[in-house]
């Protein structure tokens, strides 16, 4: 744990990769876990992220984005958001790489945010390409040509947002910094290969893609990461 702590402090060029762990303590469950998307039965994964099921029938999909967007509401960040966006203000954290949708590392603070997947932040018209925002204010309405408003998200079928600036960010760091993520998804779980710097991984749960001079702690995020008093 000294060793984790005595790293991270020393380090100046830290890129952190998220995953839905980091935000299981703020309400919003992992999709893949006990409780999360793909085991509750009440919406069906295989037709709500899947851009062609989407283009013939939106209505799955905003099913799920209403209770979403209801759930994002009342989510604040979790120690660990508060952890990355205070190691960005001490200018250790270069950038924060996410690929979740939550929005909950803005709201923690931090500014230098690639997300992976896209955010419900804004949305375009599929029709007109007519970009809208404050997204929870318009779905599950048309847009006024009548196109289907899309949220700017990454649905199955599509490519993940700024891989290449990512990919450069991680070969830049330091101390590449795994939080909340099982590295079962790719093109995500790659990015670990090509980091030369330090690897941490702070996971609850089995990981699944990572170089094996990882340094992997299998513990609850928050918790853990309150024990190295930085």
């Amino acid at each position: 744990m000294c060793n984790l702590a005595e790293i991270i402090e020393s380090s100046k060029r830290i890129t952190a990769l998220t995953g839905a762990g980091i935000s299981t303590g703020a309400g919003i469950p992992d999709f893949r876990g006990d409780e999360g998307l793909y085991r509750t039965g009440k919406y069906e994964p295989d037709k709500i992220f899947d851009i062609n099921y989407f283009l013939k029938d939106p209505a799955p999909f905003y099913d799920f984005a209403m209770d979403f967007l209801a759930m994002l509401k009342d989510a604040k960040p979790t120690y660990a958001h508060l952890f990355l966006a205070d190691l960005e203000r001490r200018g250790k954290i270069k950038n924060v790489i996410t690929q979740n949708i939550d929005g909950l590392h803005q709201k923690a603070g931090s500014k230098r945010v690639m997300e992976l997947h896209g955010s419900f932040e804004k949305g375009y018209c599929m029709k007109c390409g007519k970009e809208v925002k404050a997204l929870e204010k318009i779905i599950p309405e048309a847009c006024e040509c009548g196109g289907i408003i899309k949220p700017d998200i990454v649905f199955f079928g599509e490519p993940v947002k700024g891989f290449y600036e990512a990919k450069k960010a991680v070969e830049r760091a330091d101390l590449l910094l795994v939080l909340g993520s099982s590295l079962a998804v790719a093109p995500a779980n790659i990015l670990p290969f090509y980091c030369s710097g330090e690897l941490i991984v702070i996971n609850k749960g089995p990981v699944f893609s990572m170089p094996e001079r990882a340094m992997i702690v299998n513990d609850d995020i928050d918790s853990f990461l309150r024990s190295l008093h930085l």
